[in-house]
């Protein structure tokens, strides 16, 4: 049976071919060359994508980086499409769905919604496996929130991330929302957020808003 993860690395790399190289993404500076040559680096390059998460070591990563997205770009795609080479840590059991699942839902959606405005229905397995890490995407993502955060699903569930001493406001859409959201991408999705408008501001700084 193919995992969540599998079927989320193959429509990455689909939407990576229709876009072509030089297509637009979410993450700023980025083309679709640039994307691609990124996740083969994070998987197939220990030594270089340390420096995704630390600042120091940034330089190093970007140059290992730009070298890949030299290669052929169908090669790269290829790569990708292919899984991680068998001495990745990627490949130790549990590590692909849990490290990655969010990972290429996000950059999947980073492709499609740079042409495509909105989201589209999400199938019901990754819907809840997305739902599940909403907490920990919110404790501990690329970008904290200033506030206390009530991120609600359209069901009624709900999770509540607090800041000491912050307000609270209340942000509602999907799970595939709300990640993407809690991923800085919230100009292009579908939430809704409610609260103090001094704190609705202070989080919009850091974690984008859609634009009324």
């Amino acid at each position: 049976m193919v995992s969540l993860v599998e079927r989320e690395r193959a429509r990455l790399s689909g939407l990576m071919v229709g876009a072509g190289p030089e297509g637009a993404t979410l993450c700023a500076g980025w083309a679709v060359r640039d994307l691609a040559a990124h996740l083969v680096v994070r998987e197939g390059r220990p030594d270089a994508a340390v420096g995704i998460r630390v600042r120091g070591l940034a330089g190093w990563t970007g140059r290992v980086q730009g070298r890949a997205a030299e290669r052929p770009f169908g090669e790269l795609v290829k790569s990708f499409r292919s899984g991680p080479p068998a001495w990745s840590p990627f490949n130790l059991p549990g590590v692909d769905g849990a490290a990655n699942l969010v990972e290429f839902f996000v950059h999947a959606e980073d492709v499609r919604r740079a042409v495509e405005f909105g989201p589209e229905p999400l199938e019901e397995e990754l819907a809840e496996a997305l739902w599940k890490r909403v907490p920990m995407v919110a404790r501990f993502g690329d970008a904290r929130s200033p506030v206390s955060l009530r991120l609600v699903h359209p069901d009624g569930r709900e999770v509540t991330v607090r800041r000491k001493g912050a307000p609270v406001v209340t942000v509602t859409g999907g799970p595939g929302e709300l990640v993407l959201f809690l991923y800085g991408r919230g100009e292009r999705t579908a939430v809704v957020a409610e609260g103090e408008p001094g704190a609705v501001e202070a989080l919009a700084h850091v974690l984008p808003l859609p634009v009324a």
